[in-house]
């Protein structure tokens, strides 16, 4: 006849040990896995198939794969132009760093990094300029230190610079007042 107790136990003769209990996940572990992902720095990603025309504002990191044209502030956020990235912009951020293409006056409170494959067609203000060895740079640098004021006369020139709205037939053209020479 069929005991009950003896399917239960080993072949060898010993009891059987009973299997460790598993471990209750505590909402203290799963709070700490979502706090540690928290925790980490936001970090928006545009990818290469993404055009955007105009203004772009933000406040959090941000990285470029795309195409975008007309004016980046990121003024407390580090900006990536990635590799597939093509910039036709007037950029403000704290720091940036290129790997792509950028066509536009970049002023970075904290640093611009040009990488080995990265290009830059404008100006460039920031304390600290790094470009590495293979990059492309055409424009003028001025390292400006920490907290120095941008001088009025460059940015009346970057307003100068920056993009104009194009009128189209069913939108009339607005007038730009004149501005005096000084």
């Amino acid at each position: 006849m069929w005991k009950r107790d003896e399917a239960v136990r080993p072949p060898s003769g010993q009891p059987a040990q009973p299997a460790p209990a598993p471990q209750p996940t505590t909402a203290a572990t799963s709070s700490r896995a979502d706090a540690s992902h928290f925790l980490e720095r936001d970090n928006v990603n545009i990818g290469k198939s993404i055009v955007i025309k105009g203004e772009l504002n933000g406040s959090e990191d941000l990285t470029i794969e795309g195409q975008v044209e007309g004016t980046i502030q990121l003024r407390d956020h580090v900006l990536t132009i990635g590799p597939n990235g093509k910039i036709k912009a007037q950029i403000f951020a704290k720091s940036v760093i290129v790997l792509g293409e950028v066509n536009g006056n970049v002023t970075a409170s904290e640093k611009v990094d040009i990488r080995d494959k990265g290009s830059v067609d404008g100006d460039i203000i920031s304390p600290r300029v790094a470009i590495a060895e293979g990059a492309h740079f055409r424009g003028s640098v001025d390292m400006q230190r920490k907290g120095a004021a941008v001088p009025p006369q460059q940015q009346q020139q970057a307003q100068a610079q920056a993009p104009r709205p194009v009128a189209t037939p069913a939108q009339p053209a607005q007038q730009q007042p004149a501005v005096a020479a000084r």
